[in-house]
């Protein structure tokens, strides 16, 4: 838990939303609620990735069954406090990717977001979700995750923001990640 209190305490946010964000995380994590695992009805951590090739022209993107969009990588912490670890975990579990690296091990994006009526619990809570740059080849060998997925595959930056059928995440995360990837130079 110190590790990444530390991390977001040096976490410069993009964003008013990413402020607001990073402080409500901070608060979370001083009020030392379970945040770690899904026991906590209200509010849990997950990690996310933004992959994208080593060139920084194309992302990875999934099918997300759940939603029926395309959608960047992640998942649940599940007690694992090493979110950088658990974002890669959840990388090779939904595209089948055996090499992924770090761009930078810190956080590259925040975002608390809301789930409602999630189909497996049938009730709304929030993710409070950490968001890491990984880089990975575009030819390695891909495969979904059919209890979760039904494709993966690379898109180019605008591409990726286009295929996803979901407008909320389209206009304020993955036009953000790409703009704060092209700006930051990474």
């Amino acid at each position: 838990m110190e590790l990444l209190r530390q991390q977001l305490i040096a976490y410069r946010p993009w964003n008013e939303q990413e402020e607001r964000d990073r402080e409500e995380l901070l608060r979370r994590l001083d009020s030392h609620e379970d945040l770690y695992t899904r026991d906590n009805a209200a509010a849990h951590f997950t990690a996310s990735a933004w992959v994208v090739s080593p060139d920084r022209k194309q992302v990875l993107m999934a099918y997300h069954n759940l939603y029926g969009s395309w959608a960047w990588l992640g998942g649940h912490a599940d007690g694992q406090q090493d979110l950088l670890a658990a974002a890669i975990r959840e990388v090779q579990e939904e595209s089948g990717l055996t090499e992924v690296r770090p761009v930078t091990p810190n956080i590259f994006s925040l975002e608390i977001l809301t789930v409602d009526g999630h189909e497996k619990h049938g009730r709304s809570h929030l993710h409070l979700n950490v968001t890491y740059l990984l880089e990975a080849d575009p030819a390695a060998p891909l495969r979904c995750k059919p209890d979760e997925n039904s494709r993966v595959g690379w898109f180019g930056l605008e591409e990726a923001v286009a295929a996803s059928t979901e407008p909320w995440f389209q206009q304020r995360i993955y036009k953000k990640l790409n703009a704060k990837l092209l700006t930051l130079g990474l």
